[in-house]
């Protein structure tokens, strides 16, 4: 089957109206992957003549840098993987406040109720299944029922994996430290398998090790993408269950940065069509406003939000708290 990619000059874009008059020069710190966000950054340089210098890192590991560095940081833009180093870097006190309009239209899933950053694009929780394994009647309604004993053996998690982490820290902010330490001992319990990584664990699938794997809704396309016939499916939980988890990617412009128009620019421009198209045709995310061609093996807008969980994205930051618990467990 052909792969048909959606590029940034696809569909009609509505980007700005001309370039800024100054040839400004942004820093960036983006704990997105280089394969991942180059292209649209090379685009936004085309389109406005801004240049932008990019400092790559793990999310994490940038954001303790930005709140080191202080006022004497170099950055303009801060990008970072999930809502949780969102929320540290903006309760630190280290963003500038946003334009009111950039807020207009979006979700609350994909909005910051401090107000001073936003997300580019989302990524959904899923369970990834084996269909020639299980029958439809042993898909979970929730993930909380993976611990029950006729699920065992059979999935696998990833407990170092940064989403996976994420993810934890979102049901310790909807259920509580105590029914999520019970869930996590429910499932070492239950001989859940563990995995490095969201790619790992599909692979998993395909090859025998598990039946079902708690992973990002973008791993899949991607081996479908090369395999049409891939022997792997994927989804939801029941509407709203904290398995459903819609994480962002989110950016912000750095509150001692000395060109705050044209990075607020930048955030325009990922929220343009041109590059809201990118981020669901190429990468497989979600995007986060309506005006894009609906990707065909995603779900779609709307019934996106139906399934998301409402978790304030602010409240994602608490990191540490999620990673003693893995080690209290002895997950980590």
């Amino acid at each position: 089957m052909r792969k048909t990619l959606f590029t940034a000059t696809a569909v009609a874009t509505t980007l700005l109206a001309a370039p800024l008059a100054s040839a400004a020069s942004l820093t960036l710190y983006s704990g997105r992957g280089e394969s991942m966000v180059e292209p649209i950054i090379t685009q936004f340089e085309k389109d406005t003549g801004i240049n932008v210098q990019v400092r790559y890192g793990d999310t994490a590991q940038l954001a303790v840098l930005l709140q080191e560095e202080g006022e004497r940081s170099p950055a303009d833009l801060y990008w970072g993987q999930d809502a949780g180093a969102m929320g540290a870097i903006s309760q630190a006190g280290l963003l500038a406040e946003l334009p009111a309009d950039i807020y207009e239209g979006l979700p609350t899933i994909y909005t910051s109720e401090s107000g001073n950053w936003v997300a580019a694009s989302g990524r959904a929780r899923v369970v990834a299944y084996s269909p020639e394994r299980v029958d439809e009647g042993e898909l979970p309604e929730s993930v909380f029922d993976l611990t029950d004993e006729r699920y065992e053996g059979r999935v696998g998690w990833a407990p170092t994996n940064g989403s996976f982490q994420s993810f934890l820290t979102a049901m310790r902010v909807e259920h509580g430290d105590e029914t999520t330490r019970e869930w996590l001992e429910g499932m070492r319990d239950n001989g859940a398998v563990t995995f490095r990584n969201n790619t790992t664990q599909v692979q998993g699938i395909a090859d025998g090790e598990i039946d079902f794997g708690l992973v990002n809704n973008y791993y899949l396309p991607r081996f479908k993408a090369t395999d049409a016939d891939y022997p792997v499916e994927q989804a939801f939980f029941a509407d709203g269950d904290i398995g459903n988890l819609v994480n962002v990617a989110g950016i912000a412009v750095v509150g001692s940065s000395s060109k705050q128009q044209e990075a607020v620019e930048f955030i325009r421009y990922l929220l343009s069509p041109a590059a809201q198209q990118y981020f669901t045709g190429n990468v497989y995310e979600y995007p986060v406003t309506r005006n894009v061609i609906q990707n065909p093996i995603l779900e779609d807008f709307d019934r996106l939000l139906e399934v998301s969980p409402q978790i304030n994205l602010d409240d994602l930051e608490d990191l540490e708290g999620t990673l003693n618990l893995l080690r209290d467990v002895g997950l980590l």
